[in-house]
């Protein structure tokens, strides 16, 4: 959803963050840990509500920021932080799972991290792109898919941060809006 033209206002238009590339993998990243957790995990584990929690924070905030940037570049910057954060806390889940249960944590430049590379440069990558990985019999691989895909995903924050703060220095925030829409309207009459 995204808010119709700003008509001369001070509130600009927002939200449409299903097209950001960062909700897309977080939606991905929260499709595959709810899996992973049915697949590897007993039944009443508390890792599960924790994973699934921490994967849904991730997406749900950047949906949220999205949202909030209408009257807001404090808030939106702070939640796209929060999910950042969120996914780092899945991310260290993911790698737990690998450490404590002797499974490979792929380096860089692993073949089968490098085939994900390849995954991931296609064009609207979705849950489908990843499904034969993510739903991997292996839990390694699966693992290893969905820590790789955190990774991106928090790279990709790292940028909309610094594209957010460099935004906020240039055009600053709600009140500098508000300010100078009132003074053009003065100016018109």
């Amino acid at each position: 959803m995204t808010t119709d033209e700003n008509t001369g206002g001070f509130i600009p238009k927002h939200g449409g963050y299903r097209n950001l590339i960062t909700f897309q993998k977080a939606e991905i990243i929260y499709d595959g840990t709810v899996c992973f957790c049915k697949r590897f995990f007993q039944k009443y584990d508390r890792t599960i509500d924790q994973m699934v929690q921490a994967a849904r924070s991730g997406k749900q905030n950047i949906a949220e920021a999205s949202m909030a940037s209408a009257t807001s570049k404090e808030t939106e910057i702070k939640l796209t932080n929060v999910a950042r954060a969120s996914l780092e806390e899945l991310l260290i889940d993911y790698e737990d799972y690998l450490r404590t249960h002797q499974l490979k944590k792929w380096t860089r430049n692993d073949r089968l991290s490098l085939r994900f590379d390849e995954l991931n440069r296609t064009p609207d990558a979705n849950y489908n792109t990843f499904k034969k990985a993510i739903e991997h019999e292996n839990p390694e691989i699966s693992a290893n898919v969905l820590c790789c895909l955190i990774n991106v995903t928090s790279y990709l924050l790292g940028k909309q941060l610094s594209a957010l703060e460099r935004a906020f220095i240039n055009e600053g925030g709600i009140r500098e809006r508000m300010t100078r829409a009132r003074i053009n309207n003065r100016k018109r009459k």
